[in-house]
């Protein structure tokens, strides 16, 4: 546990005014604590056996107690909730933040429910959990140590008895703390599981409706939901079974106390016993006072472990997303051709290569379409160019520079992407035109216009300023299309990737993407995936692609002329489908 919490120091451990106010406010508010017991002694002895004890004092000490404990526990929890939030908004800002800059294995590796329940609740519950559990621990402990040391001064030998409880109370939290922490972990995997199967309902519901899976599926929902509630119910048998151990062993020592001083007091008598009527009655205050810190201290190991549990998750992201890294190559604009040589990528050993010795040169402003059946490795192929994947094997260079001596923003400035999978974000029209640029208005009206989209646009209530809404689900699929070429022209940049960009789109709405495509691939160096006649005839040489290799090559009335693959997929164009490619 002590390794773990030091991880956390980084992001928790910076506040020191207020770390100071909370150590100072637990310790002033624990030290009232055995004021209270104290108090009966001089109320019993001086207040009801001989009368001395003034009566104003009796109020006076009361409220003063009560005012500094009150104000202590306040500075506290006041400076233990600034701790927990600053800690957290560091952590999650530097979990996000190794989101946006990870390798792009992270995302195959884990589900976007897994990702988001981490950065967003987990880190929330652990911090929560785990700087209350603190402020219990310090609060508990002071309280502790102040009551034991009152017992101490009272009656020590009394107090000895007391503190046989303690190593029973410790071997008790050390091992459902174990059995607690392994249930947290079951319970975070459970957690993503059935997550999981939320997040994939949500985004396959019409598939999922037009088959009649919903029972499968709500049987699939209830298996995991049983096994996380069996797993709840594991987690609180737990926890729960350290508050009545905790107790039984504090009435044993209580039990012990009472019959030891009784003895005491028969055996020596008035004479030798220095306990009072009134130190006996303050003493066995003070002990039984000694029960709810106790509890508590048992109840707070459940917090903890699932608190530091969920933060463990969050750290352990940082250590499994390592971030990408690039070289130091930064021109303004790339002017040179596009190299592939010897090109391969194999996904794991026990698979076909989804690219086996690639060797392809694309020169600047040159269009070269890429066709091929299913499979055959076009996507794989431009994905390797901004580098979201990586080759295993051969090299690729742009303007004469291997892309890995590239700066990875100087790289990715180079693309602009249009592909048949449309994301967009829930913001405004003209901010998803200027993705990740300053919004210059104007220049978000011509890249509209260029696209065919600004009509729609300009008729909507509030223009280019009005929200898409989730992935710009109120938009046409043809809209959507044309939102990414002014995305696209508004970037500007030199290469083009075209990856399906005009697929399962009707007539009327291929044609204004067509018209928008035209106009962005002017004057650019541009690869385009397509099965379509009227996108691949354009082209200034066609690329064809089967089982991860290049196989014909040549304008598109020579291929057909040749009689090969290309003439055979285009006599079966669905042969060529397939953005999987």
């Amino acid at each position: 546990m002590g390794t773990r919490l030091k991880r956390l120091a980084v992001y928790f451990g910076g506040q020191r005014l207020a770390w100071a106010l909370a150590i100072i406010g637990t310790l002033a508010g624990a030290l009232t604590e055995p004021l209270l017991a104290a108090m009966l002694k001089p109320l019993l002895d001086q207040g009801f056996t001989d009368g001395t004890l003034a009566l104003w004092k009796v109020p006076v000490g009361i409220m003063g107690l009560f005012v500094v404990r009150g104000l202590a526990l306040f500075a506290a929890q006041y400076a233990l909730a600034r701790i927990a939030n600053e800690g957290m908004l560091a952590l999650r800002r530097t979990l996000f933040d190794r989101l946006l800059a990870a390798e792009m294995a992270l995302f195959a590796r884990q589900s976007a429910s897994a990702l988001a329940n981490t950065i967003v609740y987990e880190v929330q519950t652990g911090a929560t959990l785990l700087v209350q559990a603190m402020l219990g621990i310090s609060r508990d402990g002071f309280t502790l140590l102040a009551l034991l040391g009152y017992l101490l001064y009272l009656n020590w030998q009394l107090t000895l008895i007391v503190a046989v409880v303690a190593p029973g109370v410790a071997w008790i939290m050390k091992t459902l703390s174990r059995r607690l922490y392994r249930l947290a972990k079951s319970s975070q995997q459970a957690t993503d599981a059935l997550a999981y199967v939320v997040e994939e309902n949500i985004l396959a519901h019409r598939m999922v409706r037009l088959h009649g899976a919903q029972a499968s599926q709500a049987q699939r929902f209830d298996v995991l939901g049983q096994q996380l509630r069996q797993l709840a119910i594991k987690a609180t048998i737990s926890g729960s079974a350290m508050t009545p151990l905790t107790q039984m062993m504090a009435a044993a020592a209580l039990s012990t106390v009472i019959c030891t001083a009784l003895w005491q007091s028969r055996t020596l008598g008035a004479a030798q016993n220095d306990l009072t009527v009134g130190g006996f009655i303050s003493f066995i205050t003070a002990m039984l006072m000694l029960i709810t810190p106790l509890r508590r201290l048992a109840d707070v190991s459940s917090p903890i472990t699932r608190g530091l549990a969920a933060l463990e998750r969050g750290l352990a992201l940082l250590g499994e997303a390592p971030a990408e890294t690039g070289g130091t190559y930064t021109p303004s604009q790339a002017q040179g051709p596009i190299e592939l040589h010897d090109v391969g990528v194999r996904f794991s050993a026990d698979q076909a290569p989804a690219l086996a010795e690639v060797s392809l040169v694309v020169q600047p402003g040159e269009v070269v379409a890429l066709v091929g059946p299913s499979g055959a490795g076009k996507t794989t192929l431009v994905n390797l160019l901004p580098r979201f994947l990586e080759p295993t094997s051969g090299q690729i260079l742009l303007h004469g520079q291997p892309l890995r001596d590239w700066q990875l923003p100087a790289l990715r400035a180079q693309f602009a992407l249009v592909s048949q999978d449309v994301v967009m974000l829930n913001d405004s029209i003209a901010a998803n035109v200027a993705l990740g640029a300053a919004v210059d208005k104007a220049r978000v009206q011509a890249s509209l216009e260029a696209a065919n989209l600004w009509a729609h646009v300009a008729a909507l209530p509030q223009g280019m300023d009005t929200a898409v809404g989730h992935n710009a689900a109120q938009l046409s699929g043809g809209q959507r299309q044309r939102l990414a070429i002014a995305r696209a022209l508004y970037k500007d940049a030199p290469i083009l990737i075209l990856d399906e960009a005009t697929s399962a789109l009707d007539t009327e709405s291929e044609r204004l993407v067509q018209e928008a495509l035209q106009r962005l691939m002017r004057g650019r160096t541009t690869l385009v995936i397509a099965h379509r006649l009227s996108t691949i005839e354009h082209a200034n040489r066609v690329v064809v692609m089967e089982r991860g290799r290049i196989v014909e090559q040549g304008s598109h009335a020579q291929l057909l002329a040749c009689g090969g693959l290309y003439a055979r997929l285009q006599s079966r164009p669905h042969e060529a489908r397939g953005a999987n490619g």
